[in-house]
């Protein structure tokens, strides 16, 4: 009886886990451009930066940014949380392009909403590890996750404004 009731809840859990991802997700839909720009919250852009590249462009020195210098480049878990929370209003922001050019729109967004996903994997690690205090060690790995997610989605949406509409990217760049 008692397995049947877990899996029970864990199916519960789940399910409202993904009615309130559809949610957020419609509700950005419903927003227009100036409303998902004003939503982003601010991110220290250099500090993700230089993580993200840390990991991504590999070089010898590459393991001399220790796991605290790190978190203090990011925001600490403030940080990392505002990211997730921008990732999802990227996506959106990519998703409007569709509008005027769907085919680049598309793919973009595609790209952008698997790296979504990285990213929001990784936070929800960093933040349960957190809560729990457990897992301390896999914390950099998970950093370096959530910048390397962040940095790539940042750096397609303002490519694919760049090429597709010059006018929203002065005001997307500054608000990046």
């Amino acid at each position: 009886m008692t397995p049947i009731v877990i899996t029970a809840l864990v199916t519960i859990l789940l399910g409202c886990a993904l009615l309130h991802s559809y949610l957020i997700a419609r509700r950005l839909t419903r927003c227009s451009w100036d409303e998902l720009v004003d939503k982003l919250h601010p991110i220290e852009s250099k500090g993700v930066m230089t993580v993200a590249l840390n990991h991504l462009v590999p070089q010898k020195d590459s393991l001399n940014l220790e796991p605290a210098e790190m978190w203090t480049l990011m925001g600490g878990l403030e940080g990392v949380q505002r990211m997730r929370e921008n990732g999802r209003i990227l996506v959106a922001l990519a998703s409007y392009v569709e509008r005027w050019n769907f085919d680049e729109g598309i793919i973009i967004a595609e790209r952008m909403r698997r790296d979504g996903l990285q990213l929001r994997r990784a936070a929800t690690q960093i933040m349960v590890a957190t809560f729990f205090g457990r897992q301390q060690m896999r914390i950099p790995f998970y950093l370096h996750e959530v910048a390397s997610s962040y940095y790539l989605m940042r750096q397609r949406l303002l490519v694919l404004y760049e090429t597709n509409h010059a006018g929203l990217y002065s005001r997307l760049a500054e608000a990046l």
